[in-house]
């Protein structure tokens, strides 16, 4: 799978490449503009050189410098360097690198002529009287060697600093986009459920459009969140009523009817007696879950655990006996919960619920509750249900989710609520199987008050 593209990468590549073609731009017009310096000023040396070879010094000048020697060669370059004077056909005076023949055709002016396999750039004048003619040339490997030169003084320094230039631009472009990250950071510190909008202190200009759309998203996803709560609440208040009347009207019906009644009448009105309680619940579920969907984090305040779970198993103990099912409590008396008691006990309420609806006639749910080894308190419950496949326990919490080919009753919200009061009070909720009762087996971890109070991260569902 392909990695997606690095805007830093992008970034240094494009900056890297715009700075080549800079330099290569301003590198060829140096070199052309060094070249054409070059070329004028050897040339200009080399008329100047035929000017002084014209210096006649009396009427016998040029008889007095066919005796002379050759002067001595003073530099490496004095070889690549040659001249010659004629007496019209007879050469008078030239280098010892220089031959009998002219350099150059007879024509004033600059040639660039090869002789003895070397290119030569020679300039030819006409002295006074006209039958005199000079010429002075110099090797063409000399200017190529200057130029050569230039052209290294351009490049090396270049690639000598390149590595630095790569190691500064890949600083500076971390350092840019800096405030994407510390955003990053910002973004995934938040609680998942928080609509509020997004401060950064110190945000660059071009992150500020950025943000702004953010914020404004935010806003529009807090009003539809806020719409449907309400209208969550709405309905599950409206739907009070007609149920509360069809179940009263069912209620009235079977007490109506005499002792020795046909079952043919008396069961339908105890169905419809039973699916009006279920309907109530998920109508309870729904308000409930509206009601919290809307909360904030609330105060956390130290309790006692057991005001939180004795309450709930009394209530639901008596559920369970129907059915010939235990409710097993290990509780100590002084351990002492971090939050709110009222979500505790929906929170509970709804756990312990499941397990019993979801264990057949007879089994055993346990409750255990102890102090953590970190300084937290843990509540472990254990059923005897048939327990729940890994891609089950990962849908746990998604709304109206019922595990298929079960026949308890359930709304599907349960989860959901626990999943959010479990955000609200910084909770962990694992989910296994439970190695005793052959069922699921819960396990509610609350971590130190100190960092409850701090605002622990929100619930995670594991399987085990």
């Amino acid at each position: 799978m392909r990695s997606p593209p690095s805007l830093r990468r992008n970034l240094l590549l494009h900056t890297l490449v715009g700075v080549a073609l800079v330099w290569c731009a301003m590198a060829a017009w140096v070199f052309w503009d060094a070249e054409h310096e070059v070329e004028e000023l050897l040339d200009a040396h080399l008329a100047q050189v035929a000017a002084l070879l014209m210096v006649r010094h009396g009427d016998g000048g040029l008889a007095d410098a066919q005796e002379r020697r050759s002067p001595p060669i003073l530099h490496e370059y004095g070889t690549s360097v040659a001249y010659q004077v004629f007496d019209g056909e007879r050469v008078v005076m030239r280098s010892s690198n220089a031959g009998v023949e002219p350099l150059a055709p007879q024509r004033p002016g600059f040639a660039t002529v090869r002789s003895g396999g070397q290119a030569w750039r020679v300039f030819a004048t006409p002295a006074d009287p006209p039958r005199i003619w000079v010429y002075v040339a110099e090797q063409m490997t000399v200017r190529d060697d200057i130029m050569w030169a230039i052209l290294s003084a351009l490049v090396i320094p270049l690639a000598c600093v390149l590595p630095l230039i790569v190691l500064m631009l890949y600083w500076a472009t971390g350092r840019g986009l800096r405030p994407l990250e510390v955003l990053r950071q910002l973004l995934r510190a938040r609680d998942v459920t928080s609509t509020q909008a997004v401060h950064m202190d110190g945000a660059p200009a071009e992150l500020l459009p950025l943000l702004g759309s953010l914020n404004d998203l935010l806003l529009r996803l807090a009003d539809k969140v806020e719409a449907e709560r309400r209208f969550t609440a709405d309905a599950a208040h409206e739907l009070r009523t007609p149920i509360a009347a069809i179940r009263t009207q069912a209620q009235v019906a079977l007490g109506a009817l005499p002792t020795d009644a046909d079952a043919a009448i008396r069961e339908p009105l105890r169905a419809t007696l039973q699916g009006c309680d279920r309907a109530t619940h998920v109508v309870e579920q729904l308000l409930a879950l509206a009601q919290l969907e809307g909360a904030h984090t609330p105060q956390a305040r130290p309790f006692a655990l057991i005001d939180a779970l004795q309450p709930v198993c009394a209530e639901l103990a008596l559920a369970g006996l129907r059915r010939q099912q235990v409710l097993e409590l290990d509780l100590a008396a002084d351990l002492i919960a971090h939050g709110h008691l009222t979500l505790w006990q929906i929170l509970m309420r709804n756990l312990i619920d499941n397990a019993l609806r979801y264990s057949p006639p007879g089994a055993t749910v346990h409750i255990q509750a102890h102090a953590s080894g970190d300084g937290g308190i843990q509540v472990t419950v254990e059923d005897s249900g048939p327990g729940l496949s890994p891609q089950d326990i990962s849908r746990l919490g998604e709304r109206f989710f019922r595990v298929l080919g079960t026949r308890a009753s359930g709304s599907g919200l349960g989860w959901s609520i626990v999943r959010r009061i479990a955000d609200l009070q910084g909770l962990t909720i694992e989910v296994s199987r439970s190695a005793a009762l052959g069922g699921l087996m819960l396990d509610i971890r609350q971590p130190p008050s100190e960092r409850a109070l701090a605002g622990a991260s929100g619930a995670h569902l594991n399987a085990g």
